[in-house]
């Protein structure tokens, strides 16, 4: 089996440094690419190597494929991990490794195009026999056409772009005065976002949970899921809080929607890691929502319960190799809690707050018994730049139990 020497982690911030480590574990040399902005990131300095590419707007750094790609030669990189965001689900990369011979860390570009397009997403779970949300195909420049659809479907509906996700083009219309004004803001938003303006109905799940399924695939045919989480603590449709295992799923369902994971990801000949997003109504009953084709943000959950190292594994699968367990294998142990920390202004409604990190205390790694984690690239002295998403770590806990875990948060928290 292929073993890397080098690779070349084409991202920032806690989640550049977090693959960083995965491979220094394995013995394999890293390559950071920054910008302007970010010359004194701790991901720079962790890096055997870095290259610049650009200036601080990620459309001229962190964006640029063929800037990455030229890093990735003129340093000799094996291979390209994409982490998440920025170039992390654009098929455009892999495709670009292929072309350059560099090895992508990640799903096959025919996968994330499938996935990444809401619609053709939907036709593929039907045929898999996934359950969907009830919806339409892409909708027309016709209100009258668009408004009789939502009648059929009946309101509450929710209006989403066909091609993105994390909230954009997305509005939920309660009854049919407020459709035109709400197709319109939609679409704009979702040709803003992602240079396509297509979008569709789905019914709206009131009080609905959001649940997701990780599920890991290999070259070899093999594809396995390490349970759920639990995200339903958001704010503008971007996640806060998530946790593992969902406090409302047992051990049936979690075998069944596990198993319905597992189908959404072989539908597509995925290879890597993956999550499965579901809507969960009020009645119990599970909608397939999307599919995110990279590492989640809230990835150290699942680690925490399972004992898998999700990027570790994405690597070992990279390379070619089988996965070293199979279904039967997976034992989830205690609970596990993430909060995602944010340099924000609570008193001006959330916005970014960036600047200096005057002090900084890390959490303890242990409190009465619950393991702290702490996913982060700050540290004193580090000047937040105004550039890039406002999260600067993730305090992840993991206790025996829902309530030991949640104390132990607490006092990690007050720390």
């Amino acid at each position: 089996m292929k073993r890397f020497k080098k690779i070349l982690v084409a991202n920032r911030g806690e989640i550049a440094v977090r693959v960083i480590r995965a491979c220094h574990e394995l013995g394999i040399r890293t390559v950071a690419v920054y910008s302007d902005a970010d010359r004194e990131a701790l991901h720079v300095r962790y890096a055997h190597e870095a290259i610049l590419i650009g200036p601080p707007p990620s459309t001229e750094s962190y964006l640029r494929i063929d800037r990455v790609i030229e890093a990735a030669r003129r340093t000799g990189a094996e291979a390209i991990h994409p982490g998440y965001g920025f170039l992390a689900e654009n098929p455009a990369l892999p495709r670009a490794c292929a072309e350059a011979g560099i090895v992508f860390i990640g799903p096959p570009a025919a996968a994330m195009e499938a996935m990444g397009d809401k619609v053709q997403a939907r036709k593929l779970m039907t045929q898999a026999k996934v359950p969907v949300v009830p919806g339409t195909p892409p909708l027309t420049a016709d209100v009258a056409e668009v408004a009789a659809l939502a009648e059929q479907i009946g309101y509450p509906v929710l209006l989403k772009a066909a091609a993105g996700g994390g909230g954009k083009g997305m509005r939920v219309v309660p009854g049919a005065g407020k459709l035109a004004s709400a197709l319109e803001q939609a679409r704009g938003e979702a040709r803003s976002a992602f240079g396509d303006d297509r979008v569709f109905l789905e019914k709206f799940v009131e009080r609905p949970r959001h649940i997701e399924v990780q599920v890991l695939a290999d070259g070899h045919g093999n594809c396995i899921h390490l349970g759920e989480r639990e995200c339903s603590i958001q704010r503008r449709h971007q996640k806060l809080i998530e946790e593992c295992p969902s406090p409302v799923v047992d051990e049936a369902t979690r075998a069944r929607i596990g198993g319905l994971a597992v189908r959404a990801a072989q539908a597509v000949d995925y290879v890597g890691a993956g999550t499965v997003e579901f809507l969960r109504a009020a009645d119990g009953s599970f909608y397939f929502m999307e599919m995110n084709t990279r590492l989640q943000v809230e990835h150290p959950v699942t680690e925490m319960i399972s004992g898998v190292d999700l990027v570790v594994e994405q690597l070992h699968v990279a390379a070619n190799r089988p996965l070293g367990f199979s279904q039967e294998d997976v034992r989830l142990r205690g609970h596990a809690i993430e909060f995602r920390i944010n340099a924000e202004d609570p008193e001006a409604d959330f916005k970014p707050d960036p600047g200096e990190v005057s002090t900084f205390d890390a959490p303890a790694v242990s409190l009465d018994g619950v393991a702290v984690r702490w996913d982060s690239a700050i540290r004193p002295g580090y000047r937040i730049p105004p550039h890039y998403d406002s999260m600067v770590g993730k305090l992840i806990v993991h206790g025996p139990d829902r309530a030991a875990t949640l104390r132990g948060a607490q006092q990690a928290l007050d720390t």
